[in-house]
């Protein structure tokens, strides 16, 4: 059943794969057969001039890492400051945290766009990462859940030994809480890389694309001129699908064992 279920997973990145590598003319036919035939791996060299998949690269790298690194710190604060401290409403105000996470995104496209276009930010890639520096309710009840995993005795210990708050989180908190913390590093690394709705809002100097934004355009371009090249935009599609998969293998053992210890209680 697993084999079954992991073939009927794989099967789309296989074909993109294989199709990414036919001739134009033969790029839809043959979709059940596993390799390319003929083969035509010219089109991963015509890739990079039909596009500059370079500077995109770069700015996915650029928007994705800063993105998630903005996640994953201020939530880890905020996470923190509900798993370690008792104070009255506690319980309210982290629900109030969870209860934004049923606001559909296209309730708050507006008047976000509306606040980064007051402050003068649009057409920049600021709007793409900036806005995770205020934390996200996912996280940060993952992240909760992961520090209260951790035994209080030993914040206590660190307390009479004369440390700090900001030590117990610096020291302590993230130290332990590595594979949550990866986890959501890596999450929010994802959702970056393959968002399209916030480039194709807020960029408009192709310098600036992303690679979604960028195949957006490419794929705009090729119907505009009446000649679509999906030989090209498969192979492009390929290059930027490639190293979020590569991060995923790197990273799956701390899937398991973030996931294994997120749901217990200290």
């Amino acid at each position: 059943m697993l084999s079954a279920a992991a073939a009927v997973f794989l099967y789309p990145f296989v074909w993109l794969v294989v199709a990414s590598l036919k001739p134009r003319d033969r790029t839809f036919s043959d979709p059940f057969v596993p390799w390319p035939n003929p083969f035509a791996p010219e089109n991963y060299a015509n890739v990079w001039d039909a596009a500059p998949m370079l500077a995109w690269l770069f700015n996915t790298v650029f928007v994705g890492v800063a993105a998630a690194l903005a996640v994953t710190v201020s939530s880890a604060f905020v996470a923190f400051g509900f798993a370690y401290f008792r104070f009255p409403g506690r319980g309210v105000l982290f629900g109030s945290v969870l209860a934004t996470m049923m606001l559909p995104g296209a309730v708050t496209l507006v008047p976000t766009y509306l606040i980064w276009n007051t402050v003068g930010l649009t057409g920049t890639q600021v709007p793409l990462w900036a806005g995770n520096l205020f934390g996200s309710a996912f996280y940060i009840f993952l992240l909760r859940q992961f520090f209260l995993g951790i035994p209080r005795y030993v914040f206590e210990a660190a307390r009479v030994d004369g440390a700090s708050y900001l030590d117990l989180f610096r020291r302590i908190a993230l130290p332990l809480g590595r594979p949550a913390l990866i986890i959501a590093f890596i999450f929010e690394l994802k959702a970056s890389w393959f968002d399209l709705m916030k480039p194709l809002i807020y960029l408009q100097d192709p310098a600036l694309f992303t690679l979604p934004r960028g195949l957006k355009a490419v794929v705009d371009q090729f119907y505009q001129g009446g000649d679509p090249k999906w030989e090209i935009v498969l192979a492009a599609s390929v290059i930027t699908t490639l190293p979020l998969v590569v991060i995923f293998f790197a990273g799956q053992r701390y899937f398991v064992q973030g996931i294994a210890t997120t749901g217990q209680k200290g």
